[in-house]
């Protein structure tokens, strides 16, 4: 039992990574992008060819993802992102599927459609006994960089002065540039930095969760689930949603298999009956 909770708290962790650009893009910005996992895609497929057609180390390829990604999302955030966020959620949801369907095109054209895969370094394979609990190594690499990563980007949104500067450029954005706050350039970083944390999640995920053309499409559900049952008030919702997602994924499929797979849906279903705003959002 406590090694099924270990590892769905690790795979928690790896969707609060994953998703948590879109809940910074959805919960800060009120944008609804659905193209969030092409970013994470990107972030994969950087980390695939660095390491297999130049070599370079598993942890150099991690940052190397995220700058990636960043690069990407702040170059279409300027050239198309931006404006569309006047329109309707129903034309960002239009405009970024759009997004999505190009991507996988693109993709499947330049680098094939089979399933990718990356040789982890051999100090994070195995398992290894720790208090009693058989604990898989990578996971544990992964709870620990994941955990440093929301404790950074929740301080980052609440005790700095650029948080304080999205907060009021997304209440409003008129008076806030009045008050001499460069929103676009906010926006631009904020988004950027979403996209990064997305391709990071990539990286980390490949070898967990495979990676091929699809996987914006496959994984967008559970984006937005996370976001969904979290809410879209912060990063801690998220956070929170993540793990307990994770959790009743791994244990669901564990101990039902025969409807395993439904677990998640079923907790969603349950939360947001509860409470329709997710466990951490309030009305606008």
């Amino acid at each position: 039992m406590t090694t099924i909770l270990f590892d769905g708290v690790a795979y928690g962790m790896l969707l609060f990574v994953l998703a948590c650009g879109l809940a910074v893009t959805l919960g800060l910005m009120n944008f609804v992008n659905l193209a969030h996992g092409a970013f994470a895609m990107a972030g994969g497929y950087t980390t695939v060819l660095l390491m297999d057609r130049a070599g370079v180390p598993f942890l150099a390829c991690l940052p190397a993802a995220f700058v990636v990604a960043a690069i990407l999302g702040v170059v279409l955030e300027r050239a198309l992102y931006r404006h569309m966020y006047d329109r309707s959620h129903l034309d960002q949801v239009l405009f970024s599927i759009g997004l999505v369907f190009m991507a996988v095109s693109g993709t499947t054209w330049a680098l094939g459609s089979s399933q990718q895969n990356i040789r982890l370094p051999a100090w994070l394979l195995g398992r290894v006994e720790l208090l009693g609990v058989n604990v898989g190594i990578y996971r544990a690499f992964i709870i620990v960089l994941c955990g440093a990563l929301a404790i950074g980007l929740q301080l980052a949104l609440t005790h700095t002065r650029f948080g304080s500067r999205l907060r009021a450029a997304v209440d409003d954005a008129r008076v806030a540039r009045g008050l001499g706050i460069p929103v676009g350039t906010v926006f631009a970083v904020t988004f950027a930095a979403g996209s990064g944390l997305a391709g990071l999640g990539g990286a980390l995920g490949t070898e967990i969760l495979g990676l091929d053309p699809n996987f914006p499409l496959r994984f967008m559900i559970y984006f937005l689930i996370v976001v969904a049952v979290g809410g879209t008030s912060g990063v801690a919702g998220p956070f929170v949603a993540s793990l307990l997602l994770g959790i009743a994924d791994v244990a669901g499929k564990y101990y039902v298999p025969a409807i395993g797979a439904f677990i998640i849906y079923l907790v969603m279903i349950a939360v947001l009956v509860l409470r329709p705003h997710g466990l951490f959002g309030r009305p606008r």
